[in-house]
């Protein structure tokens, strides 16, 4: 597959299955209206995800869908960071993990807008849109859990400790981020990043919150190396495909 074609893949399957793991916890939110707006977050990035699986498969010209692309790849050819595989575990944890990725997909999709590839510059300003409301909801959350009970602190301080080695991968060039920056189809990560740290370290500030000593980073995702979580989300997601192979919907 084409390096454009996988730098469009991995921009879907963060939101692909970021939005999974927010479906996984439908019904779980501390009260009804948050709940509901947790799924739509998930309806969110699956529309994004959806856009851009459709579109990688009519260039890719050998007749796969989006659905083919979401429900027929193995594992290692997912290109997923690795925070967004992570599991629920708790509210703290599904709120730090949409923050990290709710900052980091405003200022993607804020750079994206300037792609010299049209699909692409049009999915940096529609999902420009949804994100910035995401970005809102879970920095407001941040603040709501930091700045509140000691046990609510103590539960989002154990959270970006253990999610915190996972949120460097976004801004980890690999080859095809590199070619397609390049080449003017792509972002400048160091740009993102720069933003990104601002941005963490404003609501950190807000909500008595601390950014970990500890910067060592795991990585692979981008390159189809994932952790077990992964192969778990597949297992059930792609169930049905797999199973009934004809069946249509």
């Amino acid at each position: 597959m084409e390096s454009k074609l996988k730098y469009y893949l991995q921009v879907a399957d963060n939101a692909l299955i970021l939005s999974h793991r927010l479906g996984e916890y439908s019904s779980h939110g501390p009260f009804l209206e948050e709940d509901l707006a947790n799924t739509n977050v998930a309806l969110d990035l699956i529309g994004i995800a959806e856009s851009i699986l459709d579109e990688t498969g009519r260039q890719e010209g050998l007749g796969r869908t989006g659905d083919d692309l979401a429900y027929r790849r193995n594992e290692t050819e997912f290109l997923n960071c690795l925070l967004v595989e992570q599991p629920n575990t708790d509210f703290a944890f599904v709120m730090v993990r949409q923050f990290f990725t709710d900052a980091f997909h405003f200022y993607f999709f804020s750079e994206l807008t300037k792609s010299n590839d049209a699909f692409l510059s049009a999915v940096g300003y529609k999902s420009l849109k949804e994100v910035t409301y995401h970005l809102r909801r879970s920095s407001e959350w941040m603040i709501r859990l930091g700045d509140g009970t000691p046990e609510a602190n103590a539960k989002t301080t154990h959270a970006i400790q253990t999610l915190w080695k996972f949120s460097h991968e976004f801004f980890i060039e690999n080859a095809i981020d590199l070619e397609m920056k390049n080449a003017g189809i792509g972002v400048d990560l160091k740009v993102v990043e720069s933003n990104w740290m601002q941005k963490i370290r404003e609501i950190f500030y807000m909500s008595k919150l601390s950014i970990p000593e500890n910067n060592y980073q795991y990585s692979g995702g981008k390159n189809g190396v994932h952790t077990e979580n992964l192969g778990y989300i597949l297992a059930e997601m792609q169930y049905l495909p797999s199973k009934y192979p004809d069946a249509v919907w």
